[in-house]
């Protein structure tokens, strides 16, 4: 039995609350055994949703549980297991292969014609098994034999194969809100069977920043308010001893204060000054604070272009495939994206060019209002828009020299206005170089 496991079944049996060893982890004591002991996950397990429907009338149906650690897939799949009218087999793909899915199907199809007992097979970390694996599953889920429930922290829709999908429901996990992870801890400290025996008095801001700093995941919540116990020899467990148990400082970092918005300008100014130590400095302050990574990487695709620009195009899709990353991957693993994109941008050449020449344009815009095109760039699409003049002695640029209209394209009376000026940086220069030529092609100062 593995340390996150709750019990530890036999290969005909859903498993029973009562193997619980004594001695066992207290994140495996505390493992939800019901629907109602769940916490969080309202969105999937709901009253009156299709998944608590299934569970609770002992017919679970296929399904892919997709979310961070800690979040309650395996518990969610052991809690459908242990009211299920069926045996329950539970496999891990970091170390079953082909020949471990062969023998449960086949004790599944012995069951079947000797007891027509359905089951259950939950595999966890289903995004390991490569596409041979996961199709040696197919049969046996097509005609019912198995009914597969998998976990992953990968999005599915990426690591599974379409087929084993189109047989499975997906349901997303969210991590465990820092109030859902202290209600936990609370109980394993209040429950005198499962719980921490004889527990210490616990500080209530130590709790809170437990359950702050654990990123949702429950798991490790309360392995570290266990350790922290064990050292206290019945003191108090203040902040210093869950700073101990965690391994980590505990920061004065508000995700919806000053201090957010302290870093997050800290990071921006030092990511700007092109000092790469101070930007990944400030970058590991939010990520140790907790701070949400999506805001990180909206910052960072935002600054790829007012602070970096055209002097170096590439940073933009840096920063936008950071973010893509956080989307897709997750804490912990896109930390490391983040850590790319920001030394990336910290050491790209800077131009804020393009976020000036648009407040130029912007300005004239506000004092001026917006000037009326010359006739021969309106819309012309529509009946009658040549006899008023529209599109009429347009010159289209691929059949110029060159393919550069020398046709005024401003409106009237703006004709000499310039809004961009490029810096001498990076791929910038050579815009510069190009802007000059053009403009000395087309007799412009």
């Amino acid at each position: 039995m593995t340390a996150d496991q709750l019990f530890d079944p036999g290969p005909d049996e859903a498993g029973s609350t009562d193997s619980i060893a004594a001695d066992a982890p207290l994140a495996v004591r505390m493992r939800p055994r019901s629907l109602d002991e769940l916490v969080g996950q309202e969105h999937i397990v709901g009253p009156g949703s299709a998944l608590r429907d299934a569970i609770e009338s002992g017919r679970p149906h296929s399904a892919i549980l997709y979310g961070p650690p800690g979040a309650g897939k395996t518990t969610l799949a052991r809690i459908a297991a242990a009211g299920a009218e069926g045996a329950f087999e539970e496999e891990s793909a970091v170390n079953a292969g082909k020949a471990e899915i062969r023998g449960v199907i086949e004790r599944a199809r012995e069951r079947r014609k000797g007891s027509g007992r359905p089951t259950i097979l939950f595999l966890d970390e289903i995004h390991r098994f490569n596409k041979a694996q996961q199709d040696a599953l197919l049969p046996a889920v097509e005609e019912g034999l198995l009914t597969l429930i998998g976990a992953t922290t990968e999005n599915p829709y990426f690591e599974v194969n379409s087929a084993l999908l189109s047989r499975a429901q997906v349901y997303e996990l969210q991590p465990l809100q820092d109030e859902q992870v202290e209600a936990l801890l609370r109980r394993a400290l209040a429950d005198p069977e499962r719980g921490l025996a004889d527990p210490p008095p616990v500080a209530d801001a130590a709790l809170a920043m437990l359950a702050e700093r654990s990123g949702g995941d429950a798991r490790v919540a309360l392995s570290a308010l266990e350790r922290a116990a064990e050292r206290a020899g019945g003191k108090e467990v203040d902040l210093a001893a869950i700073e101990d148990a965690l391994q980590r400082k505990a920061l004065d970092y508000d995700r919806q204060g000053d201090r957010h918005y302290d870093f997050v300008s800290a990071w921006i100014k030092a990511t700007r000054g092109s000092d790469v130590d101070a930007s990944l400095y400030y970058l590991a302050v939010m990520l140790e604070g907790g701070e949400d990574p999506r805001f990180i990487a909206r910052r960072m695709v935002i600054l790829a272009s007012e602070d970096i620009g055209n002097a170096d195009p590439q940073a933009l899709l840096v920063a936008d495939a950071a973010a893509r990353a956080v989307d897709r991957v997750g804490l912990p693993e896109c930390a490391l994206n983040l850590a790319q994109a920001t030394v990336h941008l910290a050491l790209a050449p800077k131009s804020n060019a393009s976020y000036e020449a648009l407040a130029a344009a912007r300005a004239e815009v506000r004092a001026n209002g917006a000037q009326t095109p010359p006739d021969y760039l309106r819309d012309a699409h529509y009946p009658g828009a040549e006899k008023l003049g529209r599109g009429t002695g347009y010159r289209y640029a691929h059949d110029q020299p060159g393919g550069v209209s020398d046709q005024p394209l401003l409106p009237e009376g703006l004709e000499d206005r310039r809004f961009y000026t490029p810096t001498d940086r990076g791929h910038e220069a050579e815009l510069g170089r190009r802007l000059a030529e053009l403009r000395r092609r087309l007799g412009k100062p």
